[in-house]
């Protein structure tokens, strides 16, 4: 159970490293003309979490004249998911902290 619940959490820190990126990438890229912005889409799978990459199909005339922004991105959705994606990161640290707590003190039960 221990073992499952260190896959889980890394499974999770990768998936949201992932979602960070694309963020990031996005908002780098927010003054680039006719930039498609990406999304990231999380499934679960057996061992945990995994995501998957997409390019938003997106308006981007009416995105560049709503917001002036020349690219498809969002700012403001960029900076809500980025916190999200990091406070998702910063949970499955603490799951990964708990199982190697449990670890340690199954191996000294054992001795």
């Amino acid at each position: 159970m221990t073992i499952s619940a260190l896959q889980a959490g890394l499974s999770g820190l990768q998936a949201n490293q992932r979602a960070l990126d694309v963020e990031g990438h996005n908002v780098a890229n927010l003054a680039t003309q006719n930039f498609q912005p990406q999304q990231a889409s999380f499934q679960q799978t057996p061992g945990g979490t995994s995501v998957t990459i997409s390019t938003a199909a997106r308006d981007l005339s009416a995105a560049a004249n709503a917001g002036g922004v020349p690219s498809g991105t969002d700012p403001a959705s960029s900076i809500t998911n980025s916190l999200v994606y990091k406070a998702n990161f910063d949970l499955s640290a603490k799951v990964i902290q708990a199982a190697d707590e449990r670890i340690g003190t199954l191996l000294d039960i054992k001795a």
